[in-house]
């Protein structure tokens, strides 16, 4: 993995990230999120009510980090966000990937319950905007953003 300028979408200015438990599980578990793509970063700080905010990072990330990296979304991306959403805490420093947006995620949804098919999932699914994600889960891979600034955005 090399060097990059990640966003992190927010409410506020985070000079300091950090990994937070929340009560909903994320596509790649609890983690500090960022994405390389800084018009999906400005559409995340803004939804809801009021001012958003895009912090810059530059990534530095060092050699010896455990990383997961999805190209694309496939098979095994569906199934581990499955398995993340329904609790389960993985031993990545860092996972990138698509993201399974509002819409996808209902389909994502569905196909955990058994609603639709794996055939039936990426059919809806084809068709989807790019997107993209990198999760920093611990300390030591949180060490390797480097602040840079925010912005603010408005909808």
């Amino acid at each position: 993995m090399k060097n990059m300028l990640v966003y992190h979408a927010s409410k506020d200015i985070v000079e300091y990230p950090e990994v937070r438990e929340t009560r909903f599980m994320k596509d790649f578990s609890w983690g500090f999120y960022c994405t390389k793509m800084k018009d999906q970063a400005s559409r995340w700080a803004i939804r809801g009510t009021g001012r958003g905010v895009i912090n810059t990072y530059s990534f530095e990330p060092v050699n010896d980090l455990n990383i997961l990296s999805f190209e694309k979304m496939n098979d095994e991306w569906l199934d581990f966000i499955a398995k993340c959403r329904a609790g389960y805490v993985h031993d990545y420093d860092i996972v990138e990937g698509p993201m399974a947006n509002d819409t996808v995620w209902n389909y994502v949804n569905d196909f955990i319950q058994g609603i639709i098919t794996r055939e039936q999932f990426w059919v809806l699914a084809q068709f989807k905007y790019p997107t993209h994600q990198i999760s920093f889960h611990n300390k030591r891979a949180i060490d390797c953003l480097v602040y840079k600034e925010s912005e603010e955005v408005y909808g």
